[in-house]
């Protein structure tokens, strides 16, 4: 009876220890993640191709303004931070600066434009899964504090994913011209842990945020920054 009750004692305190050592991590603090905005912004960029298959059906070097439809008011400021043009100085693709490249000039005065371009959401948003093996926070009345989460394998899953098109429309006369084929794409950051203790991560999004620490090397930045031959 002794030695079940020095048990008992044990195990309590193993699982208060355990309890003062989580850590709370709150995903975000705005409406979206940092995490779920790049997971957007990227799957735009990365929906838009490198070359065009078939030219536009408007003439090659038209001015042409932009309007966006079938998203909700949050999710349109993202779409229009990464149409303003590029996404940094690396050369992605994004909405202005890749119809830019492909020689149309986009114009914010509707005055200026021969045609509209219409770009049609499908969908834009962020998927999320969670696969989990182990044993999961307990809060109970029996002891004073709750048990952490001692998780022997805990996969989460973070899907970005867009499908748009663009309607094409002649000004002033707003004659419709034609529509592009769909342009769509995903992006993922997986979070993994195993065994209670081991992390790791699995993503496709450039540079994502690491909680906690500042990881970025000055090596890391010489390397983004381009070349003086680039540069010229």
């Amino acid at each position: 009876m002794i030695k079940l009750i020095k048990i008992l004692v044990i195990s309590l305190l193993v699982l208060e220890i355990l309890s003062a050592c989580s850590t709370v991590h709150k995903p975000t603090q705005t409406s979206r993640s940092a995490i779920e905005q790049l997971l957007l912004s990227e799957a735009v960029i990365k929906s838009l191709p490198d070359q065009l298959e078939s030219a536009l059906p408007i003439p090659h070097g038209a001015n042409v303004v932009l309007d966006t439809s079938g998203i909700i008011s949050e999710d349109k400021d993202i779409v229009r931070q990464v149409m303003a043009g590029w996404l940094g100085k690396n050369g992605y693709h994004v909405m202005v600066g890749w119809f830019g490249e492909e020689g149309y000039h986009v114009q914010g005065d509707i005055n200026m434009a021969t045609h509209r371009i219409n770009v049609i959401v499908g969908s834009l948003g962020t998927e999320f899964g969670e696969t989990f093996i182990g044993v999961p926070p307990i809060q109970s009345v029996v002891i004073p504090f709750a048990t952490p989460e001692l998780a022997l394998y805990k996969a989460q899953y973070q899907t970005g994913f867009v499908k748009l098109y663009f309607d094409i429309y002649e000004l002033p006369s707003n004659r419709f011209v034609g529509s592009t084929s769909p342009f769509f794409a995903e992006t993922h950051y997986n979070d993994y842990t195993v065994l209670f203790l081991f992390s790791f991560k699995k993503t496709d999004l450039i540079l994502p945020p690491k909680l906690g620490s500042f990881e970025k090397t000055v090596k890391d930045q010489a390397k983004d920054k381009p070349s003086p031959e680039e540069q010229k």
